[in-house]
């Protein structure tokens, strides 16, 4: 009896801490997303201000039928993915609202941990395991999205859920590649740029054990999730505009709304293979191309080297360093980083590559120390753990998040809207971002974009129709323009309806969601009439 009291006890402690342990890495991840977000203020990035706030506000409020696109081309974006948010940005205090989006930003450490024990296998020591999350938690975009309104570091959730599925063996295969598709598939529904993802999972299931099976049922997957949570969206666009996907792919869909071109945002892309190869080098140095905002990063730079080291003890041993696993990873990440850079190269939408970083820096070390032989001495984990631990050091401590901007919780967001605005009015706003104030003018008002490059109102659209319409149905206010202070004069974009800034009556402030911004809004007249 002693005996078996004392196994039953062993086994009760054995479970007890197979438990605990996944729920305090779980708990830990979400409480260090939570704080960093209280360190970091309120989120009021440009794309806050441009269309996450009023795409929601709009769908909740009936606007689409209202107003003419005040955030510009970025009108026709999904906003579900921003309903959280949006909800508990505005129905809890500050700054619990978006610490809880920053807590559920912070279950990527906790996959990335369960992601390097599966990819690791018996290489998945504590000390591996510490590196690989310490260097997806340094990551410089990773960092700048914790706690805000961008949707990239939330998509990242069902993204790598859905690469885990793809890489964790043989088993259900047929429900596997299924729910890896419908995950990754969501994603994509959700935002559009996570179609890169979709690229380097298709790529990699072509180094399973059966490919085209692994392949059709992540593609039926793919399907399904995109349709659940984009399928009505587009739905709604193409209703609107002909597109629906507006204004992405126009030159396939031809909505009259836009010229029939495929937009493209290629700002930050290469020039030339050189250039391409070289940029994991440039962020080393802080170099930001691919981002608005300074950021330096070396994570991209070491994966390089691995990779080349790697090819290169290949080559001169003749025989495989890596597992089938492991070979589906790198594929994986080497072509979803290749369609990310051939398709946009716009940093923040590679936040799932930059959390994978940490298991592949990991997992490459392990196998290169394993291939080494006796020139390593890998009979004992002590040196390599050792190596792990500095690598994910110096990338930690070499790293500088991007800021998209914070307000001091102090200061949290409640601008002061003055009396000469109290009643309802068409806005003619005359830049961006400015649409994220439509929600604290009243809500009768109407607001229409002149200003978007992208987007041009085009003569005898729906939209241009929409404005005349409104012109013809004036609101209590009267007729406004809104632009920021400090800003480039467009007013001209006015001529096209008749109208003018009033002289002989004063502009009003209001003050900006960026700290030191301020928005102006000055009465209309009609051309003529005075």
């Amino acid at each position: 009896m002693p005996a078996a009291g004392g196994l039953r006890r062993s086994w009760t402690t054995n479970l007890r801490g197979k438990t605990l342990a996944p729920i305090a890495i779980v708990v830990c991840s979400m409480l260090a997303g939570a704080l960093y977000t209280f360190a970091m203020g309120e989120d009021v990035n440009w794309d806050w201000q441009n269309y996450h706030e009023y795409n929601v506000w709009a769908v909740l409020n009936g606007r689409y039928g209202v107003d003419a696109i005040p955030p510009g081309f970025q009108t026709y974006f999904n906003p579900i993915v921003y309903f959280p948010v949006y909800y508990l940005r505005h129905f809890l205090p500050s700054p619990y609202g978006l610490m809880i989006i920053g807590a559920v930003h912070g279950l990527n450490l906790a996959l990335i941990c369960l992601f390097a024990r599966l990819v690791l296998g018996q290489a998945a020591t504590f000390a591996a395991i510490a590196a690989a999350v310490a260097i997806a938690a340094s990551g410089p975009m990773t960092l700048s999205e914790v706690g805000t309104s961008f949707s990239d570091v939330l998509l990242a959730l069902p993204v790598i859920g859905g690469f885990l599925l793809i890489l964790v063996g043989d088993r259900r295969p047929t429900v596997r590649y299924l729910l890896a598709g419908l995950l990754i598939g969501a994603a994509v529904g959700l935002k559009l740029t996570n179609v890169v993802y979709a690229i380097g999972a298709a790529a990699a299931v072509l180094a399973a054990a059966r490919p085209l099976r692994a392949s059709v049922l992540l593609g039926l997957g793919g399907i399904v999730g995109a349709a659940l949570t984009g399928g009505e969206w587009c739905l709604i666009a193409w209703r609107d505009t002909g597109n629906p996907i507006f204004p992405l792919f126009n030159a396939v869909f031809q909505s009259g709304e836009v010229a029939a071109i495929n937009l493209m945002d290629a700002q930050f892309m290469p020039h030339g293979v050189l250039d391409a190869l070289a940029y994991p080098f440039y962020w080393v140095v802080g170099d930001h191309r691919g981002a608005e905002h300074p950021f330096r990063d070396a994570r991209f730079a070491v994966v390089t080297v691995l990779l080349v080291l790697g090819l290169l003890a290949r080559m001169t041993r003749n025989s495989a360093i890596l597992t089938r696993r492991d070979v589906q990873l790198v594929v994986l990440f080497a072509v979803s980083y290749l369609a990310w850079m051939g398709l946009f190269s716009i940093q923040r939408y590679a936040v799932i590559l930059e959390l994978l970083c940490g298991p592949i820096i990991v997992l490459l070390l392990a196998r290169l120390a394993a291939s080494a032989g006796p020139t390593f001495p890998t009979t004992s984990p002590v040196p390599l753990n050792a190596l792990m631990l500095t690598v994910a050091a110096a990338i930690a401590l070499w790293s500088q998040p991007a800021d998209w901007w914070h307000r001091p919780w102090s200061e949290a967001y409640r601008p002061k809207i003055a009396d000469e605005l109290g009643q309802p009015a068409t806005y003619f706003i005359l830049g961006k971002p400015l649409a994220y104030i439509a929600p604290q003018l009243p809500p009768q008002s109407r607001f229409y974009l002149l200003a978007d490059i992208g987007v041009p109102i085009v003569p005898g659209g729906i939209f241009d129709q929409r404005i005349r319409a409104g012109l013809k149905a004036p609101l209590p206010g009267g007729l406004r323009e809104l632009h920021m202070r400090g800003e480039p004069d467009r007013s001209a974009l006015l001529d096209r309806y008749a109208l003018a800034i009033d002289p002989a009556r004063p502009c009003v402030a209001i003050e900006g969601a960026r700290p030191g911004t301020i928005l102006e809004s000055c009465p209309l007249i009609e051309r003529g009439s005075r």
